[in-house]
């Protein structure tokens, strides 16, 4: 069985896997497999609650160096040499499997499944014992064995000597940077000053990075780093031959230890699996190859407080269901409700319910909701859903589960209606189990009318036009579209006559006679609307301008675009009227000619010499 992305189950394997403590286990169970068989889907449900039963007990299996071991697991096994804190952290694994296994053991008669796997972990305690000893403080222990106490006396001898010799140099502080020898590229030297590096036979071994300090090796002290140097690399062969060693008997005992890593990564999954139900405050429930569905006020395991229970039982009276009502009012989520149940019984895992649940083996779950439309396979939604369910129709087989969301839309109501009652008839006579949401009347009859049949509808609260999201078991329900077209301002008398369209099954189909409103308006006294200064727009030439005044023949005086121009009346249109334009002593006559006849004319009105010189001169021109 695998169980459909709609359902969104990896959601739920995803907080589990948080409570997985090693790498193996999360592997594990990120590629775990619904349950192939009805023994193993029983088995991992029983697994789990024996889980949940010790942690309820406040007992805690007690695993340690769990999240690294599969990974020094892998560098043994190809060959790599454990470092000091990585046999640390191993050998606190080796050591866990007999304190697991005691555990176990010391609380079978709570957990006896899990106790079996205890019997699989080996004892690993030669190995620990081993590392103890000659791992000490994250290091190879110093006294590990008689050449590597041997080797580190003569290192100490050496140091000793070396200091000896330095202490003759370092009497002369003022030459130094710095009164002690310093080690560099695994050689002690003097830090001295640059300026006085040619008061010292030796060698430049390092310079500062500013260039005031030369650190020489003195010729006198040659010889002896050459000692410390070999003896040191004498001690860092022999600690590697120790670690050599330890990890060696690691890998000889490889085949038990992997052995011993697979049973506890399982012990790691089931835990996990119980801190998630316990966590949820989830129920165990039954796993019945009788083809029940029981839902027992089950809470939806994503939801949280924000889920409303679920009550619902299929395969007792009636294999099918079909549930009607509005559009958000919680459909959907019974339809996921139902596949994420389904799909945690068969990894182990069960929600909070009032505890008689019952879900059954199954050998396929499959679903079509949401939207199919794919612009890449050039599939509208219809045809989405149908390529969904002729794959569904063709793999479908007893011991199955199928849920359709709003079957038979997204085509021509009648054509779609026809199709889904023929859709879940040939999945009901396969033997699924069919849960089905619609909108369509005739689906919901064909439900009503059907022996194997059974009706459902979601709540809603036709006072506060609100969906209550509860499923309500035997009951039509509608899609309540008067009541929200009402909700959102759909004028009443269009509402009733929508009911009587929907009652009577008649419909106006009389041909109305329109008019050109030019032809019928009556026309409006255009002197009593546009004034001198107006702003108009010249209709048939869909140009601004500004109304001068009226002329004969319906015509009136316009100045477009610096010069006047006749322009029928019921042509122009006001915009904007002059007195919101000017204050109310503006000279408007200025709107209708340029600024130097406006300025002219301003001249000969107060007077001006000059201006009526210019007037008569204009006049006696020929």
């Amino acid at each position: 069985m695998n169980i459909p992305q709609a359902a969104e189950f990896e959601q739920i394997k995803t907080q589990v896997s948080k409570k997985i403590i090693s790498d193996y286990g999360k592997k594990r169970f990120a590629e775990e497999k619904p349950a192939a068989s009805y023994t193993t889907a029983v088995k991992r449900m029983e697994e789990t609650k024996e889980a949940v039963a010790l942690l309820n007990a406040g007992l805690t299996i007690p695993f340690m160096g769990m999240q690294s071991a599969q990974h020094e697991t892998e560098k043994i096994e190809k060959g790599f040499i454990l470092l000091p804190h990585e046999l640390v952290a191993y050998s606190d694994f080796l050591r866990s499997m007999p304190r697991i296994k005691a555990f176990l053991e010391k609380h079978r008669m709570l957990a006896p499944r899990l106790a079996g796997y205890g019997e699989v972990l080996a004892d690993f305690t030669p190995i620990t014992d081993q590392i103890d000893q000659m791992i000490r403080h994250q290091r190879v222990d110093p006294d590990a064995n008689r050449q590597l106490r041997k080797i580190i006396r003569q290192i100490d001898q050496r140091e000793a000597d070396l200091k000896k010799v330095f202490l003759k140099f370092l009497a002369q502080g003022k030459y130094l940077q710095d009164n002690r020898m310093i080690k560099k590229n695994d050689r002690y030297t003097l830090p001295v000053k640059a300026e006085w590096q040619h008061q010292f036979k030796g060698s430049i071994i390092e310079r500062s990075n500013k260039g005031g300090t030369v650190f020489i090796e003195p010729d006198s002290v040659a010889r002896l780093n050459d000692r410390l140097i070999i003896a040191e690399a004498e001690k860092t062969a022999i600690e590697y031959q120790i670690l050599a060693e330890l990890t060696g008997m690691i890998a000889e005992e490889l085949p038990a230890i992997y052995q011993s890593l697979d049973c506890l990564a399982v012990l790691d999954v089931i835990y996990a699996r119980g801190k998630f139900c316990r966590e949820i405050n989830g129920v165990p429930l039954t796993i019945n190859q009788q083809e029940t569905l029981v839902l027992d006020h089950v809470t939806h395991p994503l939801l949280g407080d924000e889920a409303v229970p679920l009550d619902l039982s299929l395969g007792i009276d009636t294999r099918c269901m079909v549930i009607t009502g509005p559009n958000a009012g919680g459909k959907t989520v019974v339809l996921k409700t139902v596949a994420l149940v389904c799909g945690m019984a068969h990894h182990g895992l069960f929600p909070a319910h009032n505890g008689q649940s019952s879900v059954p083996f199954l050998k396929s779950l499959s679903m079509d909701i949401g939207d199919q439309q794919s612009l890449a396979n050039a599939l509208s939604t219809f045809s989405g859903h149908m390529a969904n369910i002729a794959e569904i129709l063709a793999g479908n087989q007893r011991h199955s589960i199928v849920l359709l969301d709003e079957i038979g839309s997204g085509t021509e109501p009648n054509e779609g209606t026809a199709l889904a009652i023929a859709i879940m008839d040939a999945l009901y006579r396969s033997g699924a189990l069919l849960i089905a949401t619609t909108h369509y009347g005739e689906i919901k009859q064909f439900a009503v009318d059907h022996a194997d049949f059974q009706t459902a509808a979601m709540a809603f609260d036709p006072e506060t036009l609100t969906p209550k999201y509860r499923l309500l078991i035997n009951q039509v329900g509608e899609s309540n579209a008067f009541w929200i077209a009402e909700k959102m301002q759909i004028p009443p008398h269009i509402v009733t006559q929508a009911a009587t369209y929907m009652s009577t099954k008649q419909y106006p189909v009389d041909k109305e006679t329109f008019t050109l409103l030019s032809e019928t308006a009556t026309p409006i006294d255009q002197q009593q609307v546009l004034k001198k200064g107006d702003q108009v727009l010249a209709t048939d030439r869909g140009k601004k301008g500004v109304f001068y005044q009226y002329g004969e023949n319906g015509q009136a005086e316009v100045w477009i675009e610096d010069r006047m121009e006749m322009i029928a009346v019921k042509r122009i249109q006001l915009l904007i009227k002059q007195a919101e334009l000017y204050p109310a002593d503006y000279d408007l006559d200025q709107l209708f000619m340029d600024h130097h006849s406006y300025k002219f004319n301003k001249d000969l009105n107060r007077g001006s010499k000059k201006a009526y010189k210019q007037l008569k001169k204009n006049h006696n021109r020929p």
